[in-house]
This record gives C-alpha cells, structure tokens and sequence, in this order.
C-alpha cells in the first residue's frame, strides 16, 4: 500500500520510520518532509496547510493511506478536506480537534463531565482578566493562551506583576497571535508532569507507554518554554496505582464526554497529566501524536502501526492488542544556539551517516533540509532528535547522550540534564 505523511519535524520522522516497519507498506510519501525523511519516503513539496494539493497528489498517486498528526492542519480541518475528497485520512476531525485548538473548550468540557483538573476562569477582556488577578488570584498562578501557539503560549507568573505584564503579552501585544484572543487563567499545579498518548477509535482507548518532557530550554529546567528539548519513556513516576486512577477518572470520560457533545474523537489523544497530591489531573490534551514524546514511544511499538491506524477509521481499535518492548528510550533534542527565540539557519551537519544501520540508536530530523550542494544543513530551532534505547531508563540515557557526540554543526545547544529526575530513583 502507499502512505501520505503530511509534516516534516522530528514527530513526522518517527511516524514515517514506524510507518516504514509495517510489512503492509511498500511506498511512503511525505508533505513536505525534511533531509532526513528523505532516506525513508519520497518528500513533496507541499506545505501542511495546502489541503487541496496534497489531496490532489494522494489521488493522481492512488495513496491509500494519508496520516496526518500537526496540529494547525488538523484544527484547521484537514481531515474533513480530504475525507470530502474520498481519501482515507488517520487524524482527528476538525470539529473534534477543538480539545486542543481551544483550552477554553477542553477545560470548560473537563469541568462538564468532573474530568479532574486545575481550577480556572477564562476571559476574552485583557481589564476584566487584570482585575482577576488583583482581587482573586492566589500566586503562582498560570495564564494561557487560547488558542494554538507551539506549545508556548503558557505563562508561569510568580506575583501579581508578572500576571499583570503577561496579560499585557497575550492579550494586548499578542505575542501568541489570535491564539491569545481569549486567555485561561488557571491555578498552578505541582507535581510531575506526565504525558500519555493514546489511540481512540471514537468509543475505544487503547493508551501507549507513557513518557516525561522537558519543555525549557536551559539545564535545571530554566530559560523559555520551547517545543520540547527532550523525553524519556516509560516514565517511573507514572506509577500502575496513578494509571488506575487516571483510567477510572480522565481517560474513557474524556472520550465519552467528546462523543456525548456530537464530536466524534478519532486519531491520537494526548493526555498532558500533573501527578499532585490529590491525584492526576489534566494539564492539557493535545490531538495528535507529542513531539517530541513520539521519538521515545513509537521505536519502543511492536504492534504494526498500520493496523492500529486503520482500526482507529474503522471503529475496531477494540480488537488490537497494543504492545509495546519492555525497554525504554530517551530523546536528547539537539538545537540551534538561541533558540526558541532567534537562530541561524543553513549550518552543515556532519556526522548523519554514523547512524545508518544502528539497531537501537535513532537521529530523528526536525529542522533539516538539503542546500544547494546537495549537503544537508539545518532548518529550524530544534534540529535533530537523537534517540537510544536501554534495558534501563539510565542505560537508555547514557546511550542517548554518547550518540549526541556523532553529529555536529555550527551552534549545536542541548540540555544536559535530560532524565535527570532518574537518577533520583
């Protein structure tokens, strides 16, 4: 069969290597991919929200499969587009991707149908949010941005101050777009943080391994949030007694409560989770595949990812038995100097090659691309995603980090620190 991945960063790598390991698949394209996608599908020069030239190509190319797993394309309906065009399509539902594309929405449907979570007040009037925080605020507190924003458009204010400035940030100067049209303003929770991925057929959940992000962009978790500049999985902290719990009050409610409101969920669910004092409780729910949490989880499934995608359209993910190795693996992110907030581009990566043929070793490309001298150099803010596995979470990550000494470029930055909290345990 053929298959249409629409995306080109580190969670698109992932997907297409899975993708790659399906006996069921004999040509990958990709819309529009990266230097490193390039070794495993044909790349297409088409932007993700280029809904009508990408469902034109899938048709002229007989693709049987389209996957798309980005989340400005699918809030912005790209599933349906390509579904009108007879296309069979594996992501969420434009209607259904309103979990991530408003917080207003998801925590609105949470406190709904008693899905735990942090308590909030949302505001669309920057006066009215300021007068909130003056008269009833109780600090730390956390603002957040409506809308889609990288997974950046959270702030973390310690005092009235900072709120007041961040208000200022989201509402007033946009820093985050029209996704700080409307804000959230929540308590702050503390506690692990813990995400989990899952497949969802619309009525049946079947949950991935869990895995940890850290999402700042310095050692010690300081710095700006960015996309994400590293993951470790399974986490230890999510523990089978947090899972029980969390199955009982977050997950099947969540997808019954979508169901329950006329939005079918189909494609993958996450579940950005805060183990507190009181329990698991909601952080946020992404509709689609983390990055970079899926290089840590997809290399670790020995289910065919075909099948589950297609039990996923077919309503049947109720018969996959979803299996995942008993290892674990960690995802060191290697990025430009200066991101998230101003970098430079077109640096020459060497060392690529050293991971040809690595059984358990991975370099997921996320901000690459090949110069006019055919030479591949990089592309963006995070650059490459380098993975390992180990029969241990601190074997994984020694490994992870002697495999980020195989590739260099000019203004090469990662965190050192990735895993840390392991050696806690």
């Amino acid at each position: 069969m053929k298959v249409l991945v629409v995306g080109g960063g580190g969670r698109e790598h992932a997907m297409v290597e899975a993708i790659s390991r399906s006996k069921q698949v004999d040509k990958i394209y990709c819309a529009p991919g990266n230097a490193g996608i390039a070794k495993l599908a044909e790349c297409v020069p088409y932007g993700v929200m280029d809904f009508d030239k990408i469902g034109e190509f899938a048709k002229e190319n007989g693709v049987d499969l389209v996957v798309c797993s980005q989340d400005d394309p699918l809030c912005a309906g790209i599933v349906d587009a390509l579904e009108e065009k007879g296309l069979r399509v594996f992501g969420t539902r434009k209607n259904a991707a309103i979990i991530e594309g408003s917080k207003a929405f998801s925590k609105n449907l949470m406190k709904k149908y008693s899905i735990p979570t942090a308590s909030y007040e949302t505001f669309t009037d920057a006066d009215k949010a300021k007068e909130y925080l003056k008269t009833k605020a109780k600090f730390p507190i956390v603002l957040k941005a409506d809308g889609l924003a990288l997974g950046k458009g959270v702030l973390i204010c310690q005092n009235l101050e900072e709120a007041l400035s961040g208000v200022d940030e989201i509402m007033l100067d946009k820093k985050f777009g029209s996704a700080g049209n409307e804000m959230v303003i929540e308590e702050f929770m503390t506690g692990r943080e813990v995400s989990v991925l899952a497949f969802v057929d619309g009525k049946h959940i079947k949950l991935m391994s869990s895995s940890q992000d850290h999402k700042r962009a310095g050692d010690g978790d300081t710095g700006l949030n960015t996309g994400g500049m590293g993951t470790f999985s399974p986490s230890p902290f999510y523990t089978e007694e947090i899972n029980k719990i969390a199955c009982e009050t977050i997950y099947q409610k969540t997808v019954d409560a979508m169901a329950a409101e006329g939005r079918e969920f189909k494609g993958v669910l996450y579940f950005g989770l805060m183990m507190t004092a009181d329990g698991p409780k909601v952080v946020e729910y992404n509709t689609r595949f983390g990055d970079p949490e899926t290089q840590v989880v997809l290399p670790r499934m020995k289910t065919d990812i075909i099948d589950v995608m297609n039990a996923v359209i077919d309503g049947t993910l109720d018969k996959i038995d979803l299996e995942f190795e008993d290892k674990a693996a960690v995802c060191v992110v290697l990025a430009s100097e200066g991101y998230p907030v101003k970098y430079e581009k077109g640096k020459v990566i060497s060392g690529l090659d050293s991971f040809d043929g690595m059984k358990d070793g991975y370099c997921f490309h996320a901000g690459t691309k090949f110069d006019e001298q055919g030479r591949v150099v990089t592309n963006g803010g995070r650059v490459l995603g380098i993975t390992a596995k180990g029969n241990t979470l601190k074997e994984a990550r020694e490994n992870a980090y002697k495999l980020t000494e195989l590739v260099s470029f000019e203004g090469k930055y990662m965190r050192h620190d990735i895993g840390k909290a392991l050696d806690e345990i």
